[in-house]
């Protein structure tokens, strides 16, 4: 802040709140300026709550005709074709299991018309708390994001050069569970004793 600006809000202070709100001002303003010279300025920094840049985005799709809801799994680059539609992530972002969940994509997608024609018809942020907001309404097809992963069962298309991918997991492998310690059954629990 400069001594000039601490000077016209405390003046335009003085005039709407009187003397005794515009000395206070004052020395709240005397009191930055003090730390800033003895510090230095502060950084300006853009603090943003941590999020997670995910490979994968997964997508729910609705199929009218049918009545079937499909999921399926989409590397970030990647087009991939349901019915009519052809959608692409972008990006795919998650935060941290310690903050409030929030999943967005931002996704474009396209519709093959009946000439064979190519045209957009969704360019934009989806966000998977709300999908009723930012889902693709189409005639036959809905399609809505859902989630975003680190990994997938589908292998990556040839030329992905998204973010990294982790490894995937095996079918109702649990990662956080500890090794095997060899025990096949749990055992028959015993009655109580009355």
């Amino acid at each position: 802040m400069t001594a000039e600006f601490m000077g016209k809000v405390q003046k335009r202070m003085q005039s709407v709140f009187g003397m005794a709100i515009a000395s206070c001002a004052g020395l709240v303003f005397a009191g930055i300026a003090h730390a800033q010279a003895q510090f230095g300025a502060l950084p300006q920094t853009d603090v943003q709550p941590g999020k997670i840049e995910n490979p994968v985005a997964v997508f729910s799709g609705l199929d009218k005709i049918t009545g079937r809801i499909i999921s399926f799994d989409v590397y970030i680059g990647e087009t991939v074709q349901f019915g009519a539609l052809q959608v692409t992530p972008r990006v795919c972002h998650t935060r941290p299991q310690t903050e409030s969940p929030m999943t967005t994509g931002f996704v474009q997608v396209d519709e093959i018309t009946l000439n064979n024609e190519v045209r957009r018809i969704f360019s934009g942020w989806m966000y998977a708390a709300s999908p009723g907001l930012h889902a693709v309404e189409h005639a036959v097809y809905d399609v809505w994001l859902t989630d975003c992963k680190l990994s997938s069962d589908v292998p990556p298309p040839e030329n992905y050069s998204g973010p990294a991918i982790r490894e995937t997991v095996a079918n109702a492998a649990d990662p956080l569970a500890g090794s095997d310690d060899g025990i096949t059954s749990p055992g028959i629990p015993r009655p109580k004793p009355f």
